[in-house]
């Protein structure tokens, strides 16, 4: 897996990164460290990256399982240290799970399963943030 983060340019503080499967993703800073808040900051590239990986674990073990997940939501609210490094201190993934006939002990293992064995991105996290998760379960 590689990327490419190329700055814009002399006026901001935005740069333009080019996956190795070729999607392209703009990042900005804040106004008050020279961006132009026209795009995520990069921080915010990492939490939303982390809850899409174990978004995408939560559906794939819950089809696997033979559950009727129609949706899955994921919010994030995540805090950082005060002091640099500003690394992630605590991170609380919320799951709202859409779906026929979904058990909440299946919804459950999965969410488990996802932030203890194979969502790597929260897995790397945990190194510094206390990781927390909650779901609910909305019928179909």
């Amino acid at each position: 897996m590689e990327c490419k983060v190329s700055w814009n340019g002399p006026t901001g503080m935005s740069f333009l990164a080019q996956t190795g499967s070729g999607h392209l993703v703009n990042m900005d800073g804040a106004p008050e460290g020279g961006g132009h808040n026209l795009a995520p900051r990069p921080m915010e590239m990492v939490l939303l990256g982390t809850g899409g990986c174990s978004a995408y674990d939560v559906v794939l073990i819950l089809k696997k399982g033979r559950a009727d997940v129609r949706g899955c939501e994921c919010t994030l609210k995540a805090e950082r240290a005060e002091t640099e490094p500003k690394v992630f201190t605590s991170i609380h993934f919320h799951f709202t799970v859409t779906g026929k006939d979904l058990k909440p002990e299946a919804v459950e293992r999965a969410v488990k399963l996802s932030h203890e064995k194979y969502c790597s991105a929260s897995i790397m996290l945990a190194k510094t943030a206390n990781i927390t998760h909650s779901f609910e379960i909305i019928e179909a």
